[in-house]
């Protein structure tokens, strides 16, 4: 298990308990009270912690190595999943994963940013950041799924649409706001997730939908913390201070009418326990395709467009 800074006091009573029980097992001393006093005191440390997370934790839980990504959550939620390549234009985008799944009888097109577990799978997804190829395959299949009459699911994890200058020549920004025109009035019902980081464009490109959720620690902003406090205070130390003006996490996207409800996560992050938090997933998705199926297509495509026409301020001259 992998801590972040501000789980020291958790790492270091975790430290203790293990000590303890080789202590035991090696010098057949009973401690098993000494073992239930540490445990006490690591549960209700761990309460405490969790309980009040600033903006910048929830940042850092979002992005956690053992943090579980999209691959993970469609190989637990879907009976069978069939990935499918390219955007039938230029090539194939490995930062953005899609396909045809079975949940629970019902057949949906899924798709996502994947990030990779390792140093080498990082490298080879490109972190999750998607080129134009990305976001064309996206819509490919959106459009698939639209032809045979599939929901859509899209799970959201990136620090933000590669920014490089071959994307740019290539139409990125093209590519996503042709991916927002087109979802906008797709005819199938659209629940997108937020399942890590959903940084600006990159993650708005397939996160328009009939429902937008929201993991508990995870984040959802025009601009990461980190590029925001570089713009502002020409240094990114001022990151923390950045991450609580933007308000970014779950519980502010709610309470701003930004998204349509939060998925709890196990105490301590996804990652504490994956097998739950995909299971639970699950759960939300299959309540809110319940809720959406019986509606007409021009039912949904009224409701979407006034959802998200009624964000934010603005007047008129």
């Amino acid at each position: 298990m992998e801590f972040l800074d501000f789980e020291k006091p958790l790492e270091e009573l975790t430290e203790q308990i293990e000590k303890l029980r080789e202590v035991g097992q090696k010098g057949k001393v009973d401690v098993n009270e000494a073992l239930k006093e540490l445990e006490a005191k690591l549960a209700q440390k761990r309460q405490e912690i969790y309980r009040n997370l600033s903006g910048w934790q929830r940042v850092q839980l979002s992005r956690h190595p053992q943090r579980p990504y999209t691959l993970f959550y469609i190989q637990k939620i879907c009976n069978r999943f069939i990935e499918l390549h390219g955007d039938r234009c230029s090539g194939d985008d490995r930062a953005m994963v899609g396909g045809i799944g079975d949940v629970e009888g019902r057949t949906v097109v899924l798709v996502g940013q994947q990030k990779g577990t390792t140093t080498k799978e990082r490298q080879y997804r490109n972190f999750g950041m998607a080129n134009p190829e990305g976001y064309r395959k996206a819509l490919r299949l959106f459009k698939l799924a639209e032809r045979f009459g599939f929901p859509v699911i899209t799970l959201i994890d990136t620090p933000g649409a590669f920014p490089g200058l071959e994307a740019e020549e290539r139409g990125q920004a093209e590519a996503i706001a042709r991916n927002l025109f087109e979802m906008i009035r797709l005819r199938v019902p659209i629940i997108c997730i937020i399942i890590g980081e959903g940084a600006s464009g990159g993650a708005l490109g397939i996160g328009i939908g009939d429902r937008v959720l929201m993991l508990e620690n995870t984040w959802y902003s025009v601009i990461s913390p980190e590029s925001c406090s570089s713009i502002l205070w020409h240094s990114w130390d001022k990151k923390e201070e950045a991450a609580e003006q933007l308000k970014l996490t779950a519980a502010h996207m709610s309470s701003f009418g930004f998204i349509d409800g939060i998925v709890e996560e196990p105490l301590g992050g996804a990652h504490n326990d994956p097998e739950a938090m995909a299971a639970r997933v699950k759960e939300e998705i299959l309540r809110h395709l319940a809720e959406l199926t019986p509606m007409s297509p021009e039912e949904r495509i009224a409701a979407r467009i006034k959802k998200f026409s009624s964000m934010g301020f603005f007047e008129a001259a």
